[in-house]
């Protein structure tokens, strides 16, 4: 059974920094890609970040570009969002979520599990 576990949510304030993470498990995960997206109340799911299986392609959304990170551990069957600069917009539920092909998409039927998510609220 997949499971994508997400944690390292928060409150904190514009300007300050959150790092999530988000643990794999029942998935030979060096061989997917991931992603992170992220869900507003009144606003469609937001494609925030991915990286392919090798970690060599990734791509970041307009948004959120110069301030947030996406890496992989691939010993640890991990992917990590380094967010920095945060914004109150940035307020959301972030999901992370795995793409069985290995490409890193920005449109989230592409991919094929999802984790429950993480509530990242930035104060003004």
């Amino acid at each position: 059974q997949v499971q994508l576990v997400e944690s390292g949510g928060g409150l904190v304030q514009a300007g300050g920094s959150l790092r999530l993470s988000c643990a794999a498990s029942g998935l030979t995960f060096s061989s997917y890609a991931l992603g992170w997206f992220r869900h507003a109340p009144g606003k469609e799911r937001e494609f925030v970040a991915c990286i392919s299986w090798s970690g060599n392609s990734r791509s970041t959304a307009d948004s959120v570009k110069g301030r947030f990170t996406i890496s992989r551990d691939n010993a640890k069957n991990t992917v990590n969002l380094q967010m920095n600069s945060l914004k109150p917009e940035d307020t959301a539920v972030y999901y992370c979520a795995a793409a069985r092909d290995g490409s890193c998409h920005p449109r989230f039927y592409e991919y094929d599990y999802w984790g429950q998510g993480t509530q990242v609220t930035v104060s003004s």
